[in-house]
């Protein structure tokens, strides 16, 4: 919704949510939240366009099309595909200088931190964290993408990726200590807290975990959720930001 707010679209419905609705879009009628879409009030708002989330709600495309409702399918994962959907939804509103100067300003925002870093490349594992397994992430993910962005070497960068998952791939301990990244990253999902300390606790026990580079150096860090799990869409520029700050504190003083 933020692009769309951006490039003034008029929305018939919205999905819910408990924070980041904007003053414009709050009198909407709900369709449930993205999770899980009512498609009876998706209908029942009459939209001359339905937008989905590939992988999250698109399996109701062909329920769409029944109702002869247009429908696109959009990825906002990786920052190319950001700026590809906001090229498309520039195109959809007939705003497309809009779009355009609304990437050139993100593009322009992400070269502003780039700057500001030390020409080199640290090297870096993120993990992914849930309260049932763990993986890592690779280029494709939120979290990686934004890495690749500000030139760090992802160690995971060509493993062969989950079956159900290209952005991720399989957590090995002894595969990370060998690697013995600068610093570890950690996406989550579930309840923050609980994962974190699930996480703390392994690594505290665990004298494989206590041997590498960046936990002895104190670099394992926890980003945020709301950057970086489901998608940062145009405040790319801000999840960027984040990662940096923590690689290189002094230099975002």
């Amino acid at each position: 919704m933020e692009p769309l707010e951006k490039l003034d679209a008029g929305l018939a419905a919205r999905v819910a949510a408990k924070t980041g609705i904007s003053e414009k879009y709050k009198s909407l009628p709900e369709v449930g939240n993205v999770y899980n879409v009512n498609i009876e009030k998706v209908i029942a708002a009459h939209p001359d366009l339905v937008i989905c989330y590939k992988d999250m709600n698109d399996k109701f495309v062909h329920n769409f099309e029944e109702n002869n409702i247009p429908v696109i399918v959009l990825e906002m994962r990786t920052y190319a595909q950001v700026k590809n959907t906001v090229s498309v939804l520039g195109k959809i509103t007939g705003n497309e200088a809009k779009a355009e100067e609304l990437n050139k300003d993100m593009d322009e925002r992400i070269a502003a931190v780039r700057e500001k870093m030390p020409q080199e490349s640290k090297r870096i594992a993120i993990l992914h964290s849930t309260a049932q397994n763990v993986t890592v992430q690779l280029e494709g993910s939120i979290a990686g993408s934004t890495a690749q962005l500000l030139g760090f070497t992802n160690i995971a960068a060509g493993s062969m990726p989950l079956e159900n998952n290209s952005t991720a791939a399989p957590y090995s301990l002894e595969t990370l200590v060998a690697a013995n990244p600068d610093i570890i990253y950690i996406t989550s999902m579930g309840k923050l807290e609980t994962v974190q300390d699930a996480m703390l606790k392994s690594i505290s026990a665990s004298p494989a975990w206590q041997s590498l580079a960046a936990v002895r150096s104190g670099h394992v860090y926890f980003l945020p959720q709301e950057l970086f799990l489901l998608s940062p869409g145009i405040k790319y520029p801000q999840a960027a930001e984040y990662m940096a700050k923590l690689a290189y504190p002094e230099k975002f003083e």
